[in-house]
């Protein structure tokens, strides 16, 4: 941690955190919640809806389902499935992760993919 000023009093993660986002400006803040919005945009455009919903019986993702951990069990499920419909979309046959798969094997093999890209 930090010393501040000259007072010798320490600060913690969270107020590193606040000023940092205060550097950067007043909309800093929201800026995930942008992010997420361009993406559902995007997955529409690529017909998500009809391709990965569907066929996997899924519930559509709200505006900010990324933005906020609510669940991260069911939001890293549903990154994954994306990320292999995505890679298959792309033309690089991927198998669908299955939901209890282990986290990290799972990661490896996106990433894996990616990186023959």
């Amino acid at each position: 941690e930090e010393a501040a000023g000259g007072g010798g009093l320490r600060r913690g993660a969270g107020e590193r955190d606040e000023e940092a986002v205060a550097e950067r400006g007043p909309g800093a803040a929201y800026h995930m919640f942008v992010l997420m919005e361009d993406l559902l945009d995007k997955l529409k455009l690529l017909s998500y809806e009809e391709e990965v919903l569907r066929r996997h019986n899924m519930r559509p993702l709200s505006r900010h389902y990324f933005a906020l951990p609510t669940n991260p069990g069911e939001q890293f499920f549903m990154f994954c499935t994306l990320a292999a419909w995505l890679i298959t979309k792309a033309g690089h046959p991927f198998e669908q992760p299955q939901e209890y798969d282990d986290p990290n094997a799972v990661i490896s093999n996106v990433l894996s993919e990616l990186r023959s890209f």
